[in-house]
């Protein structure tokens, strides 16, 4: 369908910066002027910064609770490329995320490349999921179940922590909003929607080259279609964007999954740009998205209390 009036708008707007022209400091300053715009979540039981243990000391993160007694307990991984992306940038999408779930939510602010390069920031991801997976005795006697979310590079950080850990931790779901799973280039999404929207094919080859050399693109911890066989894995639930270089590489894992007897619930959404989940308070079809993704994380909470 055509794009949504809204994000024409936006992409016509003159001086719209490209994060891949600039340093990863000129890409955080441009993921961070947008906080202003996207507006505020809701109001929660409360809010919380926490310092996550790590294997290489502590990370921050920011612990959304909606209510005393959550459904669930959800991990989640921003996106930004493995180099932008704070927790103030994603502070509005979490709280509707635990809002509309009711479930804590854990917001990770895992280390950056390219100061922390591959694979920093994945075990800061799996450091964070060892943690999230002891907090339900903050809340219930028996144990919550734990989903693990996120988008863009977030999600595929998402993917590969929840893989590693699949003998050691119990994942109800996993939750991704247009996952990074193939080395960019890959797909005939980038040749149709590379250039003139949020996310550029440059802009992706300058992520991965901040994020790993590229001799180690092809790692399956790096590109999850790669992955030989995603047998145990928990259900997930994907989100791709029509106009997004990156639409291809998330059906397709979805399909990977599926054939391998995996439980997938694809939505792809039409009419809408890479970035456009943060959207919520300005994007209808991004408000619902959000909603979708909590639905799917609450609905996975029941089923598991169910079992």
């Amino acid at each position: 369908m055509p794009l949504h009036p809204f994000l024409e708008k936006m992409l016509a707007q003159p001086g719209r910066p490209q994060i891949s022209a600039g340093s990863p400091s000129d890409a955080r300053a441009v993921v961070a002027a947008s906080r202003t715009a996207l507006g505020k979540g809701p109001d929660l039981a409360s809010v919380t910064e926490v310092q996550i243990p790590t294997r290489s000391g502590s990370v921050p993160g920011r612990l959304f609770l909606p209510t005393q007694k959550p459904l669930g307990v959800v991990v989640y991984l921003h996106g930004g490329g493995w180099v932008a992306g704070a927790l103030d940038d994603f502070d509005t999408l979490a709280r509707h995320i635990a809002h509309r779930s009711e479930c804590a939510l854990v917001l990770v602010d895992y280390r950056l490349a390219p100061e922390f390069p591959f694979p920093a920031g994945l075990e800061d991801a799996e450091d964070s999921l060892r943690w999230a997976n002891g907090l339900w005795s903050n809340y219930s006697t028996t144990r919550l179940p734990l989903i693990v979310g996120g988008d863009s590079a977030g999600a595929n950080l998402a993917i590969v922590a929840a893989n590693t850990l699949r003998s050691e931790i119990e994942v109800a779901l996993l939750a991704l909003v247009y996952p990074v799973t193939d080395a960019p280039l890959r797909t005939k999404s980038y040749e149709s929607y590379g250039s003139n929207f949020p996310l550029t094919s440059s802009d992706m080859i300058w992520f991965f080259n901040h994020y790993a050399n590229e001799s180690l693109w092809l790692d399956p911890r790096i590109t999850p279609l790669q992955e030989k066989s995603w047998s145990g894995s928990p259900p997930v639930w994907i989100a791709t964007a029509e106009y997004d270089v990156l639409r291809d590489e998330g059906e397709m894992f979805a399909q990977r999954l599926q054939e391998e007897g995996i439980s997938v619930k694809l939505r792809r959404y039409e009419g809408v740009t890479h970035g456009f989940i943060r959207m919520m308070n300005l994007l209808d079809t991004a408000d619902t998205a959000v909603s979708d993704l909590a639905l799917a994380i609450k609905s996975a909470c029941q089923n598991d209390h169910n079992q």
